[in-house]
């Protein structure tokens, strides 16, 4: 099974709007092969969603877990997802801002204001059209991941940069031990 590298930005497949996938794409072996080492790659570098394009490939794909994450030790837990094709199409029109990174800017963090829950349609891997709104964390992972198939990155989202961090200074001021595995 070849091992995904995750790219950094500045690679211009992050700044594109990534394709949709065919639909008759989603039944065959290289496809299922490649959502299996992206969700390996994720867990990997100890993210908590990760979007095709941030492994180099043009499609329109992420997945998404949460279990005593140690990048994210203080969020709410939510399973092993993986999503195709998702827009999101109703946000809230409360925020709430939030720590975020991310694996193709490693070292960083920021803080990013997220709608409090949306509402997204999708494919599951299998082709099963879905509608969901998630709320809290499981949001933000999703608004995330959904701007990176859209080209944008957290920082796009950002109105302070006074709180853009280098996870070293995040450590020593808010008395964490994360780490970010590349």
């Amino acid at each position: 099974m070849k091992k995904l590298a995750m790219v950094k930005i500045g690679n211009p497949l992050l700044r594109r709007k990534i394709s949709s996938v065919p639909l008759k794409k989603l039944k065959g072996k290289e496809f299922t092969g490649f959502l299996r080492r992206m969700v390996l790659a994720m867990r990997k570098a100890q993210g908590v969603g990760l979007a095709a394009n941030q492994v180099g490939r043009n499609l329109r794909v992420f997945v998404m877990e949460c279990h005593g994450n140690k990048r994210y030790p203080r969020v709410a837990s939510f399973p092993l997802q993986g999503y195709v094709n998702a827009r999101i199409v109703e946000y809230s029109k409360s925020t709430v801002k939030g720590w975020e990174g991310c694996l193709s800017i490693p070292g960083f963090r920021g803080l990013v204001p997220r709608s409090r829950w949306v509402t997204f349609e999708a494919l599951t891997p299998g082709g099963l059209k879905i509608r969901k709104t998630v709320r809290g964390f499981e949001a933000r992972v999703v608004q995330h991941e959904v701007d990176h198939l859209n080209g944008f990155f957290y920082i796009d989202r950002m109105r302070d940069w006074k709180s853009w961090t280098h996870l070293e200074e995040f450590n020593r001021h808010f008395k964490a031990r994360i780490r970010d595995k590349e």
